[in-house]
């Protein structure tokens, strides 16, 4: 079964480096928080590396 990534709302501070990293897998919902909405719209390399870019961790993978 393929990972899946997901973004801890709770723990979003709206940076959007995520969406710069990976536009096609992430975007900023109406309340400007940072969201999925594509999970296989990229690699899992390059999922990963806006995850490792997240300043506050706040993207995880879901098995």
């Amino acid at each position: 079964m393929a990972k899946t990534p997901y973004v801890d709302q709770d723990a979003c501070i709206s940076c959007g480096l995520c969406v710069e990293m990976a536009p096609e897998v992430f975007r900023m919902d109406a309340e400007d928080l940072a969201e999925v909405y594509a999970p296989t719209g990229a690699s899992e390399q390059s999922i990963q590396e806006a995850m490792d870019a997240c300043p506050v961790s706040c993207i995880h993978w879901q098995e």
